[in-house]
């Protein structure tokens, strides 16, 4: 991948919020309020976001299993995002949870090299924050990644992951952007093939990524990525939501 294809790449992980993304951080956010964000529900308004017009779209399509509605990703040699933004930025006090599956795992992925940085499922969030307090070298991708994505990207990303590799746990720094971190949610081929119901605290893993308090939340999605391994993954999403208070 070029220059260009990783700024390209860069741009679209820094896709969040048109009109509420990086200045979102100094209006006054919402209290946390506990919401349904599965993929049929109206509040949520889920929607495909390509990352690049260099990359292969994934492809997404929303369907029924019992009761719940389910996302199924399918990328090959693709990468784009479906993505849920909120209505106003939101404190980040609350605990996310969601189920996700996949069949197999990225062959050849690793998200610690930025040429194999693929993953089967992703469930990215967005957070604002004022670009002010940033180095220079940081505030100025923001910049490009607006520019190149044509919206203001979120202060901060972080991916919660499926790893082949990596244990549960750890946090991956991007070599796209500093202010995209991953954390390993998944791990391993224990579970291929089932669902796996995960719960996390957005505001202690922003602490552990960031080592800081976060700013308010903006909005999230899923992604489902083989551009960089030029293979082929499927992944399964569902049961989204963003509990607050005891």
């Amino acid at each position: 991948m070029n220059q260009h294809g990783h700024w390209a790449r860069a741009a679209g992980l820094l896709w969040l919020c048109s009109g509420i993304g990086a200045g979102a951080g100094a209006a006054s956010p919402l209290p946390c309020q506990s919401r349904d964000l599965g993929f049929e529900a109206a509040e949520a308004g889920w929607r495909h976001q390509p990352l690049s017009s260099l990359k292969r779209d994934t492809a997404y399509s929303v369907e029924r299993e019992g009761q719940r509605a389910v996302l199924q990703a399918r990328a090959d040699k693709s990468a784009s995002a479906f993505v849920s933004r909120l209505a106003a930025p939101m404190t980040a006090s609350g605990q996310l949870s969601w189920s996700w599956k996949t069949d197999a795992l990225v062959p050849g992925a690793d998200n610690r090299d930025k040429k194999r940085e693929d993953a089967p499922v992703r469930l990215i969030i967005g957070f604002g924050g004022d670009p002010a307090t940033l180095p220079d070298a940081a505030r100025k991708q923001l910049r490009r990644a607006e520019t190149l994505s044509g919206t203001p990207p979120p202060f901060a990303t972080l991916m919660y992951i499926w790893s082949e590799q990596v244990p549960v746990g750890t946090v991956i720094p991007s070599a796209h952007s500093s202010q995209v971190k991953m954390l390993v949610a998944s791990s391993g081929t224990a579970g291929l093939g089932q669902w796996q119901a995960l719960q996390r605290d957005l505001a202690a893993d922003y602490r552990r990524a960031w080592g800081r308090e976060p700013g308010p939340l903006l909005g999230l999605a899923v992604m489902t990525d083989t551009d960089n391994t030029g293979t082929q993954a499927a992944g399964w999403y569902a049961d989204i939501r963003l509990q607050c208070g005891p």
